[in-house]
């Protein structure tokens, strides 16, 4: 059977029925005049956009934004009672 791709209510393809079975997820759509429209390809590229800008945000600074956590662990590495700098609450020495 044939999966439509539906936009604001309405098949992109034009097709109308009570009886179309459609989807607003990109993947599971089957029909080829809703692959070739522009709301289709449109949606296509937003949400492949959005899935690089995720991967290139997960992996852009991973240790830069937990600079306290590496902070604590070098002052943890230092020999002797080394105090931590203020903010770090609830650890008085190391």
């Amino acid at each position: 059977m044939v999966t439509h791709y539906k936009v604001a209510g309405h098949l992109a393809c034009g097709h109308h029925g009570n009886n179309l079975v459609s989807t607003t997820e990109l993947n599971r759509v089957k029909c080829r005049s809703c692959r070739n429209t522009d709301a289709y390809k449109d949606a296509r590229r937003d949400q492949r956009n959005a899935a690089r800008r995720a991967a290139r945000k997960a992996r852009a600074h991973p240790a830069g934004s937990d600079w306290r956590a590496a902070w604590a662990e070098r002052l943890t590495a230092l020999p002797g009672l080394q105090r931590l700098p203020r903010g770090f609450q609830g650890q008085g020495f190391v």
